[in-house]
């Protein structure tokens, strides 16, 4: 296993780092200035056989075509929309993903921005912390989150666990997908997303990117979730059409937000930020300790098996 050489691509986990280091050889692209990464690569390209990437950063045709003897990348994700899937299947690179092990931090998170963007929790602490409290009495009077009707893009691992939550909260559970899930006769299955948006009061995207569910959340879907409702997006910042949103936000066609994911990651819309309606967090849906070791095991141990020339454990292609 040791003499596997496994290209890091990207800053990712010191844990998964460590791994890495430890149990193979080592190449870190990450550590190159951008303008010695072909030198880098051309030194290399005879001997990585593995690359490690993660969600922000994936990994295009140039690598893959330079690597000639690549055999694998390994994502630290869930998602791999920003992976050349095509480049991989022409060359016969297997992929691999990191699903499972972050559903129940995922569902937590969506959760989670839902009752603070009902409840106007991050406003509340500003109006203590700030001695408003003390100076002008009682906070503003929010929405309930109990019994609210929950909509989910995609009722997969993370959209089935999300709606099992909010089960708990007296909530009706509608979704919407490509095709209808029998196994799920508990939930009411809507055929469009702006059906399902306009039966309910939280919208929840909850999954993968690709080219059918990139700008999922459009205008017309925002309307019809109208302003007493809240959208959560807890998948990638793509699926939702971000001036939209903040035109519906700033005009009151859309009650609130909250948002773990953006278009244009670490960079958000300035208008979004200073909406005193929204929920914002840096995508950290699996963003706990935990978490983020099991999804450094699970790198690790698909490489281990590539190794040994066993299945993979978690396939993508």
């Amino acid at each position: 296993m040791e003499s596997m050489a496994v290209l890091l691509l990207h800053p990712v986990d010191k844990y998964l780092e460590q791994e890495l280091d430890r149990r193979f050889r080592l190449l870190r692209l990450v550590d190159v200035p951008p303008d010695g990464h072909a030198d880098f690569l051309r030194a290399h390209a005879a001997s990585v056989r593995a690359v490690v990437t993660s969600c922000g950063s994936g990994c295009d045709a140039a690598p893959i075509d330079q690597l000639q003897r690549l055999q694998i990348v390994a994502c630290y994700s869930v998602g791999y929309d920003l992976l050349d899937l095509d480049r991989c299947r022409h060359r016969g690179v297997r992929v691999t993903n990191t699903p499972g092990v972050l559903t129940d931090d995922v569902a937590d998170l969506a959760v989670g921005l839902a009752i603070a963007a009902l409840r106007r929790i991050p406003n509340a602490d500003h109006y203590v912390r700030n001695g408003r409290w003390k100076a002008n009495g009682h906070y503003a009077l929010t929405t309930r989150f109990s019994g609210k009707r929950v909509g989910i893009i995609g009722l997969g691992r993370i959209g089935l666990a999300i709606a099992k939550r909010v089960e708990a909260f007296g909530c009706p559970v509608s979704y919407y997908q490509r095709t209808r899930q029998a196994y799920y006769p508990t939930y009411t299955y809507l055929r469009t997303v702006v059906d399902l948006a306009a039966n309910s009061d939280v919208l929840v995207v909850a999954c993968a990117l690709n080219e059918q569910s990139r700008g999922i959340v459009s205008r017309e879907v925002m309307e019809a979730l109208g302003p007493g409702g809240v959208l959560v997006n807890v998948g990638r910042g793509a699926h939702v059409d971000e001036p939209e949103l903040v035109a519906a936000l700033s005009e009151g066609r859309l009650g609130g937000a909250g948002l773990d994911v953006f278009d244009d990651e670490p960079d958000v819309p300035e208008a979004l930020m200073a909406l005193h309606n929204v929920v914002l967090s840096p995508h950290v849906g699996s963003g706990t300790w935990e978490t983020r070791k099991a999804m450094a095991d699970l790198v690790v141990a698909n490489l281990e098996v590539h190794a040994l020339n066993k299945p993979l454990l978690t396939p993508v292609v």
